[in-house]
């Protein structure tokens, strides 16, 4: 195959999860009901907490917007492999792979930074009380939201960018269901240091500093709890963060996952069902999390759909 410019190149091929015709419709029918709850239970939850007055503070602020951002991700993925798994084919433009990387990049960034704002929220409820009205404040919430997106849509513009200048060979295969950036600078025909670079840099921004400080939140917090006289007290207390501490470990969890499992096997196909844990298994998870340990939320879904 000869090497062009990237501009030239008409399109990527997905190789998906797998390449038997025989497994194709489970897969169809298994991520669309998947994609299905995903925009259903974080709907419902978004609903919930905009119809009802009593959930109209910032910890179920930041739900909501961890919600939304979960539809999000996965609509960047699974309806273009759908697409595929039904027609047939894996193509995936020029245009529309950039997009892709650029949209999962964003969203996955902004899991990892609202994942860790509610943790200080919940932080500040528990370790600081008498001061949690006057922190978190409307304002306060709607400035920690917009730094989300700026950061994260500026380190993902600046990836877009960056692989702007790369070139691909025609028909380039991407062994994944989606264009994961990775993947997508290992199937490079040309140099791409500086890209790798700028990813490593990027994971250590998007990545290591919010779980970082999720880990402080959460290191405060239990600091806390444990001076804390009754155990009621410290149950109450500990309550308050169970849902968030699971989505937490659910998120992390699967993203180590993804990494060991890359790291050992070396298996790019391997590797992408191991995505598909963070991709679409948490987002659908995430619903049902809040909702089973959340008295506030149960009722105010039941009042929405009564």
């Amino acid at each position: 195959m000869e090497a062009g410019n990237n501009t030239n190149v008409p399109q990527f091929l997905l190789l998906g999860l797998s390449e038997d015709p025989e497994l194709k419709p489970v897969l169809f029918g298994l991520f669309l009901s998947m994609h299905l709850v995903i925009v259903l239970g974080n709907l419902l939850i978004i609903l919930a907490i905009g119809s009802d007055p009593h959930l109209h503070t910032p910890m179920y602020f930041f739900l909501s917007q961890l919600s939304c951002v979960d539809i999000c991700f996965t609509s960047t993925t699974v309806p273009k492999m759908l697409v595929n798994i039904q027609t047939q084919r894996k193509d995936i433009s020029y245009i529309g792979c950039l997009t892709q990387v650029y949209f999962c990049m964003v969203f996955a960034g902004l899991d990892n930074f609202l994942l860790t704002v509610m943790a200080y929220d919940r932080y500040v409820a528990v370790c600081r009380p008498l001061h949690y009205t006057a922190v978190m404040n409307p304002r306060l919430c709607g400035l920690l939201v917009l730094a989300c997106w700026f950061t994260v849509s500026s380190v993902s513009l600046l990836h877009t960018l960056l692989m702007v200048r790369l070139t691909f060979c025609a028909g380039t295969e991407i062994p994944h269901f989606f264009c994961e950036l990775g993947q997508v600078l290992t199937a490079a025909c040309s140099d791409a240091l500086i890209n790798d670079i700028t990813l490593y840099v990027a994971t250590a921004l998007l990545c290591v500093f919010p779980l970082t400080g999720v880990l402080f939140s959460y290191s405060q917090i239990v600091s806390s709890i444990a001076r804390m006289p009754s155990t009621e007290g410290r149950y109450k207390a500990f309550s308050t963060c169970v849902s968030h501490l699971s989505v937490v470990s659910l998120f992390y969890g699967t993203g180590l996952g993804v990494y060991l499992s890359t790291a050992v096997t070396h298996s790019p196909q391997r590797s992408s069902i191991a995505s598909v844990m963070y991709t679409v298994v948490t987002p659908m998870l995430n619903p049902f999390i809040y909702t089973l340990r959340n008295k506030d939320v149960k009722g105010a879904l039941g009042r929405l759909l009564s």
